[in-house]
């Protein structure tokens, strides 16, 4: 799922793009407005600001009058579009809000569970994403990422001057010549540093993640122990491994590395720990069960894993 800041982008552009008189591109338009609910509340936010912005401006005399009258908007099902004024408007309003995010050109690369993709951003930074994951880059600034869900290696050229950040949520990682393995869900936040070191949250808590070292965020709260280097990013070669894990989070990161819809059975606790490669599973997703020493029962396509 998108972010709202996302969504709130693709609504603003949709927006622009549909007070043109000349657009045509209705079938596309409704199947987004239809993708998602928060697809249309954001559009709805944005044309109601941008509608009342128009009226003021309407309303200050009457050329503007003669514009507003020229480019009537025309009702369409479910929804009123815009006007060429108020399509002025919003074209105002995202520039001003390009020139308050820096001149931001934002575009997502995003996997499919059990797939994997690289990204290079220069000679020396290059992003390799898991599976279900997405990560937000900016076309005018290659020294900047945004991880919204899922998990990334980052191998990032060092530049004191201009160093590279990572955002997750409302924290920030900034790069101290590194190499650092990233994942976001609904536990919290994880970083793991295999070269370098990541300065975590500098705004707040403020605390330096050396090789060797995993730092996990949940909330307010952190810890930061020992990982072995050879592990960070191990999932790029097809190896989880597990530490003192529960079934919830075994279960969603073997989604992740393999496709297959794993589940922690109901109510399952328990501490897991174990090295895994990836492939046998594929083709026998119960094998799991004897490498880990868990039950695995399969429902369907589903397949229940919890401690013994």
């Amino acid at each position: 799922m998108a972010s709202d800041g996302t969504i709130q982008e693709q609504a603003l552009d949709w927006a622009v793009r549909a007070g043109d008189p000349a657009f045509a591109d209705w079938e596309a338009f409704t199947f987004w407005l239809e993708a998602d609910p928060a697809h249309a509340r954001a559009y709805d936010e944005v044309t109601a600001a941008v509608t009342d912005a128009a009226g003021l401006a309407a309303a200050s005399g009457p050329a503007n009058d003669d514009i507003v009258e020229e480019y009537a908007p025309a009702l369409r099902p479910k929804r009123m579009w815009l006007g060429g004024a108020v399509a002025a408007c919003l074209a105002l309003v995202g520039a001003v809000w390009i020139f308050q995010g820096q001149q931001r050109d934002l575009y997502t690369v995003e996997t499919a569970l059990g797939e994997t993709r690289a990204v290079t951003l220069d000679a020396g930074t290059r992003i390799e994403l898991a599976g279900g994951t997405a990560v937000v880059f900016d076309r005018n600034d290659l020294r900047f990422a945004r991880l919204d869900k899922g998990q990334a290696l980052f191998t990032v050229r060092h530049d004191e001057a201009n160093p590279f950040t990572v955002t997750v949520g409302d924290k920030q990682l900034v790069d101290i010549g590194t190499v650092f393995d990233v994942r976001h869900d609904d536990k919290g936040l994880s970083v793991a540093v295999s070269e370098g070191a990541v300065q975590f949250d500098p705004a707040g808590a403020d605390v330096r993640v050396s090789p060797g070292e995993v730092l996990r965020a949940s909330d307010a709260a952190y810890t930061v122990s020992k990982i072995a280097s050879a592990q960070v990013g191990e999932w790029r070669e097809g190896r989880l491994t597990f530490e003192a894990a529960s079934p919830t989070e075994v279960a969603a990161q073997l989604r992740r590395a393999t496709g297959i819809d794993y589940a922690a059975a109901p109510g399952g606790s328990g501490n897991i720990s174990g090295s895994i490669l990836v492939a046998p599973l594929r083709k026998d997703p119960a094998a799991i069960g004897p490498l880990l020493g868990l039950s695995v029962k399969a429902q369907g396509d589903r397949w229940v894993i919890g401690a013994n």
